[in-house]
């Protein structure tokens, strides 16, 4: 991952604080997180710490699991930025509840040294345990934090343990960032002063997301001319749902007998469904028409987008799903759950459908439709257009220059709600 170019090691605004960021380990890991913050850099200059779990003998589990807990170098060079990763011991089970605390223990002398480079200001990604041990830090070392909510809150908010650590977390942040309005809903239902809570959506870099040419496109992967395709980009894992557009093929086919579906991603930390997949395809009687392409770099998915004709991901649960935006860039409508912030992004039905998650008949007749419909393809590049990463990184620089114009003392952040 280190790109070999030298490291700014002058004045620091501010520290990028997510143990979910890209490394030479896990190089598609919080890739949206990088595409916001290195823009940022751009403006502000920065540094990223991102913790990594560890305990004494998972290498041992490593040897039935390959691809748990991969490490990443202590630190790296990435785009000439910085990237620090430092252990936390972090147990499997129960006692991840305390895994704030440990990650804030870790960090904290690298964290001291970076403020005594310069940094004034801590930009935390996640609610927990990211945002926990961010905000300690912001504590201990008399700093202001941001704190951006991303989807994992929704279900942390339902764990009693994990809730309180969320509440303090956020009562203790100076800015709280939302990717969707839902979750400035969250936020608010957690006691959050509405005062300090701004939604800043994730971004699309146009210059990367575009069509290209649909003929070579299916030629690369060897799909038909005529076929129509169904395409989703997301992790192997259970929330992102492949499997449940798989269920689906079977009975579209009957009326798209020349329909084929793509999926993009591998494995990650949720896990790696690709057996289980695989196996469902074979049950099925789908092989040759569900096509596996691996993980594949941003800069390669417009080929895959561009030969399909409908994008979509039967998710359990998003706050706002960059890749949405991605796929909107290169001419495709979106059929996607009403989950998290999915419906603010497919906004109007020129650009998709919205279904019921769990709902398998209302998500087969929507892509009965979708694949049926005259879709207005450049009306869907000019909303993701409209939905550039330079607009989002304007609003962050705003909130980002009034904190860093006043003293880290003089910050003061609005208390928890009790008792939520």
């Amino acid at each position: 991952m280190a790109d070999g170019c030298t490291a700014d090691t002058g004045r620091l605004d501010l520290v990028v604080f997510s143990s979910l960021f890209p490394s030479a380990a896990r190089p598609a890991a919080g890739l949206f997180i990088r595409e916001r913050m290195f823009r940022v850099a751009q403006h502000r200059p920065l540094a990223v710490v991102s913790p990594q779990a560890w305990f004494p003998g998972q290498s041992l589990i490593r040897r039935l699991r390959p691809g748990y807990r991969p490490q990443a170098p202590a630190v790296e060079i990435q785009q000439g930025i910085r990237v620090y990763h430092p252990r936390f011991l972090s147990l499997p089970g129960l006692l991840r509840r305390l895994d704030g605390a440990s990650m804030a223990l870790c960090s904290f002398f690298l964290m001291r040294r970076l403020r005594r480079e310069g940094a004034r200001l801590i930009d935390a990604h996640f609610g927990y345990p990211d945002g926990d041990a961010a905000t300690r830090l912001g504590r201990w070392l008399g700093l202001p934090v941001t704190l951006t909510l991303r989807g994992t809150e929704v279900p942390h908010s339902r764990n009693p343990v994990l809730r309180r650590q969320l509440v303090r977390a956020l009562g203790a942040a100076a800015r709280v960032f939302t990717v969707s309005g839902s979750l400035r809903q969250l936020a608010l239902d957690l006691g959050v002063d509405a005062s300090k809570t701004e939604v800043v959506g994730n971004g699309v870099d146009t210059h990367v997301f575009h069509p290209v040419d649909r003929a070579a496109a299916r030629a690369r992967f060897d799909l038909p001319d005529r076929a129509q395709v169904l395409i989703s980009v997301g992790g192997l894992v259970e929330r992102k749902g492949m499997h449940r557009v798989i269920d689906c093929l079977p009975p579209l086919m009957a009326r798209h007998p020349d329909l084929h579906y793509l999926i993009v991603g591998g494995g990650g930390g949720e896990g790696d469904l690709r057996a289980e997949l695989e196996a469902q395809v074979a049950r099925l009687g789908l092989s040759g028409r569900v096509h596996f392409l691996g993980t594949l770099p941003p800069d390669a998915l417009k080929w895959p987008l561009s030969a399909a004709d409908v994008f979509v991901l039967a998710t359990r649960n998003e706050g706002w799903a960059n890749v949405f935006l991605e796929a909107m860039a290169c001419g495709l409508p979106v059929v996607t759950t009403d989950v998290g912030g999915n419906a603010e992004v497919v906004c109007r039905d020129t650009l998709g459908s919205i279904v019921p998650f769990g709902d398998a008949a209302a998500l087969q007749q929507a892509l009965d439709a979708a694949l049926d419909k005259n879709w207005d393809r450049a009306a869907i590049i000019d909303y993701a257009q409209a939905n550039q990463w330079d607009k989002r990184v304007a609003q962050l620089l705003r909130a980002f220059d009034a904190l860093l114009a006043v003293p880290a003392s003089s910050v003061r952040s609005a208390p928890a709600a009790a008792g939520r």
